[in-house]
């Protein structure tokens, strides 16, 4: 269901020419002109020609327009200066708001939300992708169908048998977007619940799990390509990965671990998405480690890391986290070296070059340091003719060597501390030791 949509053979279509406009209310963190940047970089991700894009300084937010009756004018003159037929908010409007300023514009106009939503209406390849962006768009459009769907004001006859004035069509359209969203909820929760069938099987299995997670166009799937040989989509592009991957990859020290990708986060990412993908987004927090790849490089990238830090606390993600500081290859040297020296304090920093290779071996050390602590190498003795308790150790850690001496046999087993407990309980017979 295409935010855009308007009508029949009245929808905005790859190339249509738009002007973007940033709400400056003052007070935020992020550069203004960055802002700008990101919000032409996410409306030229779905083929949007951005013809001019500008910040307005709000001093008081209009109700009806947001902005100021200069400033919307203005905007018209734009728009018809340009030939644009589209304008881009890049920031929260009511449904009222987006109504007048198209009436005031002769144009369409999207919000911020809107125009992620398309992107992620247009990108995600999965069914599970697909229902979670189904869900969130109805959830966008509930509030917003009485914009310029004149025709839904109309009233259907009445049901059952005392008739009676009937129900309109804008009501009658918003049960069925009711309707619906029940249903997708209730798809979801089925998705949830096999996702976390895998889960539990794969917490039964001896891999750690390794999420990435970042802001939008941080380099997550290019470190994934880099530290699997995958070949995941990997572009100079927002949101160019929506559906999660997951692979196995080779760490020293252990048999094997599960590496996530996922989805980008943005600033201002709509609550209707958060809660979509939340079924998604339960492989984060279910993550053995968190790897926050950061775009190093980019002049927002303190605040970038902030919104990132932010979604993670909304979902319960409380996984230990390291950074990757990325994109080392666009820093000049000055910053690169102040940058290494800040780096080489911290035990939870590696600076790399996802496209490159440089530092992806100093990141593994860190990883596999930071696993280590949490799976030791544990000595284990145990009665050779317990069958039960070896094939539980096997089948739950990574069994690193092992001999025989005796009636015994003398394991070297790396255990979370979880699955160490778990054994204790459940073999009480067999000891730990030392060789």
């Amino acid at each position: 269901m295409s935010v855009f949509a308007r009508g029949d053979n009245d929808e905005v279509t790859r190339g249509a020419r738009a002007l973007i406009v940033l709400p400056d209310l003052g007070g935020a963190a992020r550069n203004v002109d960055a802002r700008l940047e990101e919000a032409a970089g996410l409306a030229e991700a779905i083929g949007i020609s951005v013809i001019d894009k500008r910040a307005y300084r709000i001093r008081q937010s209009r109700p009806a327009t947001l902005f100021g009756a200069g400033q919307v004018d203005e905007m018209a003159c734009s728009l018809r200066a340009h030939e644009a037929e589209l304008l881009i908010v890049d920031g929260a409007l009511t449904p009222v708001q987006q109504a007048n300023l198209e009436k005031a514009c002769g144009a369409k106009v999207i919000d911020r939300t809107g125009l992620i939503l398309e992107i992620f209406g247009e990108r995600a390849a999965s069914a599970e992708g697909r229902l979670q962006v189904e869900l969130a768009h109805l959830d966008y459009q509930a509030g917003r169908l009485v914009r310029s769907w004149t025709h839904l004001e109309r009233q259907r006859g009445g049901f059952g048998f005392l008739g009676g004035p009937g129900e309109t069509q804008i009501e009658a359209d918003r049960r069925l977007i009711r309707n619906r969203m029940a249903k997708l909820r209730r798809e979801l929760d089925e998705v949830r619940r096999t996702r976390g069938l895998h889960r539990e099987r794969r917490q039964k299995a001896p891999w750690p799990v390794i999420a990435l997670v970042g802001y939008t166009n941080a380099g997550k799937s290019t470190l994934f390509n880099r530290m699997t040989g995958a070949d995941v989509m990997a572009e100079d592009l927002l949101f160019a990965t929506l559906d999660p991957t997951m692979r196995q990859v080779a760490l020293p020290g252990f048999d094997k671990a599960i590496l996530s990708d996922t989805v980008g986060f943005v600033s201002n990412l709509p609550t209707q998405l958060v809660a979509a993908f939340r079924a998604t987004l339960e492989e984060v927090i279910s993550a053995d480690i968190i790897i926050h790849v950061r775009d190093i490089a980019h002049p927002d990238t303190e605040a970038q890391a902030d919104d990132v830090v932010a979604v993670l606390k909304e979902i319960g993600a409380d996984a230990p986290m390291l950074e990757a500081w990325n994109k080392l290859d666009l820093l000049d040297a000055d910053t690169a070296a102040v940058l290494r020296a800040q780096a080489a304090r911290r035990d939870d920093v590696a600076l790399i070059s996802a496209l490159t290779g440089e530092g992806i071996l100093a990141l593994v050390e860190t990883i596999c340091a930071r696993l280590t602590s949490a799976y030791a190498l544990r000595d284990i003795v145990v009665p050779s003719d317990n069958g039960a308790a070896l094939a539980w150790l096997h089948a739950h850690g990574v069994v690193e060597g092992q001999a025989t001496q005796d009636n015994y046999m003398r394991l070297s087993v790396r255990l979370s501390d979880d699955d160490w407990g778990r054994y204790q309980r459940r073999f009480t017979a067999a000891q730990s030791s030392s060789f």
